[in-house]
């Protein structure tokens, strides 16, 4: 699930195979691009904000790109055979003499303007990996709404950009806490460190292949996808169950005894099938302990 981490590193993937280099094919596959064609343009490079990717072109030219849920960018060889889906969900490719980059499957594809960027990313707050990570400016953003349900406002990117599902779930057990407890009623402590341990949890990963948020040899999440499997830490079962504002609903794991705070009526009907891995023997201490 692409999350702040995850488009910084498809970021400096595209960098490192496009930056410096001058495109010898450009195709869009989008209606409202069909004609564009980059070729002859250097590639200048390419910045991760928040989700979004802007891979800056010579002329004063930038494609915005989003990966939302299923999209992807792949580089490839010359000569290497393309692996990132079918050819009809292909809906970019941006090609050097010895790249190419293929973007699959992209909700989100546009071409600005490099000076008019802001129109892309100016509504994110501040970037979780990002030069403009500002913990203070974060936790005002979060606090503005105080009766909203935590995990809501730590998706909502214009509070601070980089979160996804995964995280949210795994900030909130790390702070003990329920998705569904309003901001406003988080404990000073723990309000006070929210926003470093998002940092940290993002910066620990951005250069790992498999996000790891525990620790643990053997497991890497605490939560996430662990529905019916017990607690890393009391052996409680995990639960799921969906959270949103009605219009996006997102699969939310907790631990109903590490965490207090309100919990959801109903529960998901998702669930994944039990573990036969006992906890560890010896569980990392809670930081609220």
């Amino acid at each position: 699930m692409p999350e702040g981490d995850t488009v910084w590193q498809a970021a400096r993937r595209l960098h490192d195979a496009l930056a410096g280099k001058v495109l010898t094919h450009s195709d869009f596959r989008v209606p409202r691009y069909a004609l564009v064609d980059l070729t002859g343009r250097a590639v200048l490079d390419v910045t991760p904000r928040g989700k979004h990717l802007l891979t800056h072109v010579e002329g004063g030219l930038t494609v915005h790109s989003h990966l939302r849920m299923d999209g992807a960018w792949k580089i490839f060889a010359p000569g290497q055979r393309w692996s990132g889906g079918p050819a009809h969900q292909i809906r970019v490719i941006l090609g050097t003499a010895d790249r190419t980059a293929v973007g699959y499957r992209l909700p989100v594809l546009d071409i600005l303007r490099t000076a008019d960027d802001e129109r892309a990313v100016g509504h994110l707050g501040p970037d979780l990996l990002g030069p403009d990570w500002d913990p203070d400016r974060a936790m005002a953003n979060l606090g503005a709404d105080p009766a909203r349900p935590l995990g809501e406002a730590l998706l909502d990117q214009r509070n601070l950009a980089g979160v996804g599902n995964v995280y949210k779930s795994e900030i909130c057990f790390l702070l003990g806490v329920t998705p569904w407890l309003p901001v406003g009623e988080l404990p000073p402590d723990r309000s006070g460190y929210l926003p470093a341990l998002a940092q940290k949890l993002l910066e620990a990963n951005r250069d790992r292949p498999v996000r790891r948020t525990t620790g643990l040899r053997g497991h890497d999440l605490f939560v996430y996808g662990r529905a019916s499997r017990p607690c890393l830490r009391c052996g409680t079962p995990v639960r799921v169950a969906d959270q949103g504002d009605g219009s996006s609903e997102r699969p939310t794991y907790w631990c109903p005894a590490c965490q207090s705070g309100p919990a959801p009526r109903r529960l998901s009907r998702r669930g994944d099938r039990p573990s036969d891995r006992p906890p560890p023997a010896a569980p990392p201490p809670s930081p609220w302990s």
